[in-house]
């Protein structure tokens, strides 16, 4: 190894059968998958070292191949990092007598979490100081805070390997000293108790990854002698904890792809018994908030696009919900927001959100919002006792803006927005489009279309089409500075809301998931192709990218349609997924059955193997790829981009491209750092300027 050659790495070949109902698949680098006691041993065994140095292998080829865009490189991270303002701070947030929020300080990659009491000339108090913490680590996330309810003792959480197993320490913030106590094995969240000593949170099975335990942890005791107050036993769920907004309600959700089960607890009585709410049913999901002597819940009991309803506090269960908002066929409800005076929803009509505000008793309206395509959301409302509410707006040409909206007079008042470091920059420069493409089964998918203004639709200029396509994540048009380095050297980007998001209600997710998952792909092959001919773009220029299920969905187009995209970048890509899925001892596989199916039944196994990319790569021409992926990732497990690059350089036929830029410090979510994470992005550009001989 470390000697320069222009011949791309070659994985050693072990073949193994694996027969699934009687069917045999080969896997000839199934050798390349390490437990995670071969990872975190000292001293690697011979299989370990064979991984490692396979990876490194890649790595230095990917360097080699990028080299003489190194310097272009840094100059796309400069200039993206350059557009950033260093000193920001998050707009603060009002809670139980004290206004929070984040900043960073000139230089750094980790933010400061600070505090003022709320009043006059009050000082500032540093709760957390992320830049010192952090120091010394390679990976350094700091996940989830809460703040006692009487506002003396911080808990927060700590992962230094980049595998969301977090450890929760405490913080007196009278004296600044960290207390003794010491959680480890977490999902990071802390929930207290009114009592100020009891804390109530969630640790993780150390194989699956799985949330299945809630334990109740007390103040000044080692976490050996904490109680377990619930263990999920069913592997397709996993288990969390949360408090309601009311502060009145403590809360344990578990929680499976298509059904729920939540149980409640007064938060004054910490050591009282917790009662179920509406005992879990298949396909029934749910979502409770506390107001007055309600439980208000969403749910999609005969109601697939959800409805809201609420219940006394003394009789939850489903005979027992009277409607507030009822279920309509033509708008997804989202989320809501209680408040003394208004009740607040998130709904979603023709693929764009819309906020609902509503007085409990008289008139209603919807808050305005004029760009084609967009995201909003309500934020940080803490408050009941108020008729302000917290928003955020963002478009492809408009930079996140936090807004206070008056429900009384209906007038909004911007708090922030995010400033965009450039002299040059402005909206205006930029032109923003909703189109939608005919599917081949005659479904209407949108397009979200951003580009510089004056672009010449003379069907030359580079595109990039972005778009995920699963678990009815909704992938709204959002503003990214860092965009702006393609959009102004002449690329369009545009996103597909493709099915298997939610973006146009809960069909869309169902048209695209189990057994019609190939939707999600062809509907993205269809947008592509429509972009080509409506004149934006020629398949000689035309660029593909997605990440995690969504780097499932490249390799799937990539399959599919491989002559209709120059290049293409999968991100953490979820590729092996008939192997992953078999194999409940990885991490997400037994919760994930109602999302992808279960290929121990032969009807699923059947189908995930017609679609899935790993087992369909065959000899022929790919266009040009760059892989990404973590070797301590814990939700795509780097051996599966691992063997799928490796087994498409075996059977290619092509001369285009091959790379693979695997971190060895990081997880899924990439770099820990504020910053850090964007030296990825420059690569990624880097690859489809390379591509399109743009230098500069």
């Amino acid at each position: 190894m470390g000697q320069k050659t222009t011949d791309a790495p070659v994985a050693k070949i072990i073949p193994k059968e694996i027969i699934t109902h009687g069917d045999s698949r080969t896997d000839n680098y199934f050798w390349m998958r390490l437990s995670d006691a071969q990872k975190n041993a000292e001293t690697p065994d011979a299989q370990t070292q064979d991984v490692l140095d396979y990876l490194h292998q890649e790595n230095e080829y990917t360097v080699e191949k990028m080299e003489h865009t190194e310097a272009f490189q840094e100059k796309l991270y400069d200039e993206m990092v350059s557009r950033i303002k260093k000193d920001d701070a998050s707009v603060p947030v009002t809670d139980n007598g004290y206004s929070y929020y984040s900043r960073y300080e000139e230089g750094g990659d980790y933010a400061l979490y600070c505090r003022k009491r709320n009043e006059e000339n009050a000082k500032e108090e540093i709760m957390l100081h992320g830049p010192e913490m952090a120091k010394g680590f390679a990976y350094y996330g700091i996940g989830p805070q809460a703040v006692s309810p009487n506002n003396e003792r911080i808990a927060f959480a700590i992962d230094t390997i980049s595998r969301r197993q977090y450890t929760i320490y405490f913080k007196d913030l009278k004296t600044g000293k960290l207390l003794a106590d010491k959680l480890s094995n977490t999902s990071g969240g802390a929930t207290w108790a009114n009592d100020n000593k009891t804390i109530f949170y969630s640790t993780k099975d150390p194989e699956t990854l799985r949330s299945n335990k809630i334990y109740k942890h007390v103040l000044g005791t080692d976490q050996a002698q904490d109680e377990l107050v619930f263990e999920e036993k069913d592997d397709t769920y996993r288990c969390f904890v949360w408090k309601s907004k009311s502060k009145a309600f403590l809360f344990i959700g578990s929680m499976q792809t298509l059904s729920t089960e939540i149980q409640y607890l007064d938060a004054n009585t910490p050591n009282g018994d917790w009662k179920i709410i509406q005992p879990r049913e298949k396909d029934l999901e749910y979502q409770v908030d506390h107001f007055d002597d309600h439980f208000y819940i969403r749910t999609n009991l005969d109601a697939k696009n959800f409805r809201l309803v609420k219940t006394p506090l003394k009789k939850t269960t489903k005979e027992n919900w009277v409607d507030v908002i009822p279920h309509r066929s033509d708008v997804y409800l989202q989320g809501y927001e209680l408040f003394k005076n208004y009740l607040v929803v998130e709904e979603r009509k023709a693929g764009l959100i819309n906020i609902r505000v509503k007085k409990w008793k008289g008139e209603e309206h919807y808050i305005p919002f004029n760009d084609p395509a967009y995201l909003a959301y309500t934020t940080s409302n803490l408050d009941f006792d108020t008729n302000i509410l917290r928003y955020n707006y963002s478009s492809l040409t408009t930079p996140d803006t936090d807004f206070e909206y008056d429900m009384d007079t209906k007038t909004s008042v911007v708090l922030k927005q995010q400033e965009v470091l450039d002299p040059n920059f402005s909206s205006d420069n930029y032109v923003s489009e909703r189109k939608f493409a005919t599917a081949k089964d005659g479904t209407q998918i949108p397009i979200s279309i951003v580009y510089k203004k004056g672009l010449d639709k003379n069907g030359k200029s580079p595109l990039l089409l972005y778009a995920y396509g699963s678990y009815g994540a909704s992938m709204d048009a959002n503003f990214n500075s860092s965009r702006l380095s393609l959009l102004d050297r002449g690329f369009v980007y545009a996103i597909a809301h493709i099915r298997g998001g939610q973006e146009m209600g809960r069909d869309w997710y169902e048209n695209g998931k189990l057994l019609k998952k190939k939707n999600t792909f062809t509907d993205f092959i269809d947008c592509g192709a429509f972009l080509i001919a409506e004149g934006y773009t020629n398949s000689d220029h035309l660029y593909a990218m997605g990440g995690s299920a969504g780097g499932l969905l490249m390799g799937a187009i990539l399959n599919m349609k491989p002559e209709l995209w120059n290049g293409v970048v999968a991100a953490v890509p979820f590729v092996d997924i008939v192997s992953t899925m078999l194999d409940e001892s990885i991490p997400l596989t037994t919760f994930e059955f109602d999302e992808w199916g279960n290929p121990k039944i032969k009807e699923y196994y059947d189908y995930m193997k017609s679609y899935s990319p790993y087992d369909n790569v065959e000899a022929k021409a790919y266009p040009n790829i760059l892989i990404t992926t973590g070797y301590w990732d814990s939700q795509v497990q780097y051996w599966e981009p691992a063997k799928w690059i490796a087994k498409l350089r075996a059977l290619k036929t092509d001369d285009n491209l091959l790379l693979m830029d695997c971190n060895m410090e990081n997880g899924h979510g990439g770099a820990s750092g504020r910053f850090e994470r964007y030296k990825r992005t420059a690569l990624m550009y880097s690859f489809f300027f390379d591509l399109e001989g743009i230098t500069e």
